[in-house]
């Protein structure tokens, strides 16, 4: 484990066709365990003792969710409402309950693992933007650390996520997605095309069709959501790149072998 994982965060250099340097930890030797929202079958999901949990437990990676609220603070929240109902967007930062960070506190609190942000805006919630001003925030803030080898950016809704390598190529980015209306060739090929590194497919879509047509247009294959061990095995056994899961620990042990 230990031989694998110092290879994993060695800052290695690799290349995509289109010349857009790749640095470091995101072009692994082995299958990442990506902690879902931290290690949130065991703590608080998207909190900062959900984060230091999975680095405790074994993660290589921490997906997150960003959204804004009213006065333009870029939060870690997966839903746009709290549980009591309000809206995130229609609440300033200082009215949102204090296990609610911020994503500048949720990266710092990953320190030691790589991070999926994830970028909340689909047109169907409350809080869509088409002014992509959570991704504009990303940027800059990977901009600002330095942290293009660390991060991955995600998201289902394809304008903001072009929007983001619109905005800083060198950020890896990743379409999400379930069912498609296009067969999988013809997926990875516009997502390719569009600069963009991976698929993050929901697991009951994962089949050897998707893995081989990402593999052919040079994308990678994170799946998400995977807690039970037999299916991690199995999609391991694909040719997946990453495992995005509940039960860190779980995985762990899957990818190592044990």
């Amino acid at each position: 484990m230990t031989d694998d994982r110092s290879r994993e965060t060695s800052r290695l250099t690799s290349f995509r066709a289109d010349g857009v340097v790749l640095r470091g930890a995101y072009a692994p030797p082995m299958v990442r365990v990506i902690a879902h929202r931290g290690a949130s079958k065991a703590a608080h999901e998207n909190t900062i003792e959900a984060f230091h949990l999975a680095k405790e437990l074994g993660a290589d990676w921490v997906e997150l969710d960003a959204r804004r609220t009213r006065d333009g603070a870029v939060v870690v929240h997966h839903d746009a409402q709290l549980p009591d109902g309000r809206d995130i967007v229609a609440l300033d930062r200082a009215d949102l309950p204090a296990s609610v960070c911020d994503l500048t506190a949720a990266l710092d609190a990953c320190a030691g693992m790589s991070v999926n942000i994830e970028i909340k805006n689909w047109p169907d919630d409350v809080d869509f933007d088409s002014t992509f001003a959570v991704a504009d925030f990303v940027v800059a803030e990977v901009g600002r650390r330095g942290s293009h080898a660390e991060v991955l950016v995600s998201c289902f809704h394809r304008a903001t996520l072009d929007h983001v390598h619109a905005g800083d190529a060198a950020i890896p980015t990743a379409f999400l997605h379930h069912y498609e209306d296009r067969s999988w060739d013809e997926v990875a090929a516009d997502v390719a095309a569009a600069g963009h590194v991976a698929l993050h497919p929901w697991d009951g879509v994962v089949d050897q069709d998707l893995v081989g047509a990402a593999q052919a247009h040079g994308l990678e294959v994170n799946v998400w959501t995977v807690d039970d061990p037999e299916r991690m095995a199995a999609l391991i056994a694909l040719g997946v790149d990453g495992l995005c899961t509940n039960v860190p620990d779980v995985a762990r042990s899957v990818v190592d072998g044990r």
